[in-house]
């Protein structure tokens, strides 16, 4: 029996600007919300939740790529990434839902494997920050391969206000942070905005 609501399952490219902003709001609000929500479980449960960070090149570790995303050490930790999360997120999502999705599974599944094979002995590595140097990269990029005039506004933007800290974070001379995740997360948003990028007539520059 077929049946089911037209309009919730209706492409991206359908949905009015108002409805994508709706929609990336509340997805953005949720995600950073349950960050929050697992670091308060992290706590409570004297840091169990650390132990889905990553360890390198231990071959059970690799069940904790996607998990180690989402869980933080502190909530000084969680709270350094909740709003580039929050903006950049919005902002990628902007795009299109599905689209962001895919990027974002892109970046957190590279992004962790990443970490798996290159980081340092002896360390455990978790946080959203892969994410939100990803979607940095992605969000930089996207406009120019797009050839969209607000998208490369958007990319100028969020390089103007978030640029010196993304170059601060990838400095290998940095203690106390994983470069190596930073910097894998950055790289594979700028694949991800070639891979995803939304094809236009050859030679039109849109808005």
């Amino acid at each position: 029996m077929a049946g089911g609501v037209r309009g919730a399952l209706s492409p991206d490219r359908e949905w009015s600007r108002g409805d994508r902003a709706k929609a990336a709001a509340k997805l953005m609000a949720g995600w950073v919300a349950l960050l929050w929500i697992l670091e308060v479980i992290d706590v409570a449960s004297g840091n169990a939740l650390d132990d889905f960070g990553i360890m390198p090149r231990s071959v059970p570790e690799l069940v904790d790529v996607v998990p180690a995303s989402f869980i933080h050490f502190g909530f000084g930790h969680v709270a350094a990434n909740s709003v580039p999360l929050l903006v950049l997120g919005f902002l990628a999502a902007l795009g299109g839902l599905r689209r962001f999705v895919a990027v974002c599974a892109l970046i957190i599944v590279a992004d962790g494997l990443g970490v798996w094979l290159i980081s340092p002995d002896n360390t455990n590595t978790a946080g959203a920050s892969g994410v939100v140097f990803g979607l940095f990269g992605f969000l930089v990029v996207s406009g120019f391969v797009e050839r969209r005039l607000l998208g490369v506004g958007v990319g100028v933007l969020v390089a103007a206000i978030w640029g010196g800290a993304i170059l601060g974070g990838i400095a290998p001379t940095e203690t106390g942070i994983s470069w190596q995740g930073h910097l894998i997360g950055l790289v594979t948003g700028v694949v991800a905005a070639f891979l995803f990028r939304r094809r236009q007539p050859r030679g039109a520059l849109t808005a």
